[in-house]
């Protein structure tokens, strides 16, 4: 189990496509499934904005990463957690966790199945090898290899206008 075959320089395309539609202020046209993520760069300390699919549960954002801690932005997390993130209009700082628990990452990719049965089904089975309806030992060993980022955002302080963070693309 794992990536099969998969050709990641098709998703640096999509994602630029991303970057550019949050970058002219259309972030709410894709907003409801893919947020903008900015780290700093562990090695230049440049700030790096990453486009990723997410799901909000209780008010935290929850991002997969099939790479696993190997994807770059986990590794400039796992070096700097603190974070700037955009969904849709809305902008925000969090502290973001790492985790690697694989039944954790397993109920995470249930939920994305529950609230999106076509699209993530279409991923474990063309990206995956799987079925489009996993079992949860299949997702429990495919969760081994990847890796779940939890954002919590920070509290807004009295008197602050987060339109106000800089997200320079």
């Amino acid at each position: 189990m794992g990536i099969v075959n998969f050709d990641w320089s098709k998703i640096k395309n999509v994602q630029k496509l991303h970057r550019f539609l949050y970058a002219v202020g259309l972030g709410s046209v894709i907003g409801k499934f893919i947020l903008l993520l900015t780290t700093t760069g562990r090695k230049s300390g440049q700030r790096r904005h990453t486009p990723l699919q997410y799901e909000e549960i209780n008010g935290e954002y929850y991002l997969g990463s099939a790479r696993g801690l190997q994807a770059d932005w986990v590794r400039n997390l796992q070096s700097n957690p603190q974070v700037e993130v955009r969904v849709g209009a809305k902008r925000f700082q969090g502290r973001a966790e790492v985790v690697t628990d694989p039944a954790r990452i397993a109920d995470f990719i249930e939920i994305r199945l529950q609230r999106h049965p076509l699209m993530i089904g279409l991923i474990m089975q063309k990206a995956h090898g799987l079925s489009r309806q996993p079992n949860r030992a299949q997702l429990e060993i495919l969760a081994e290899k990847e890796a779940l980022v939890i954002i919590k955002p920070r509290k807004q302080r009295i008197g602050e206008d987060p339109s106000e963070y800089s997200i320079d693309l």
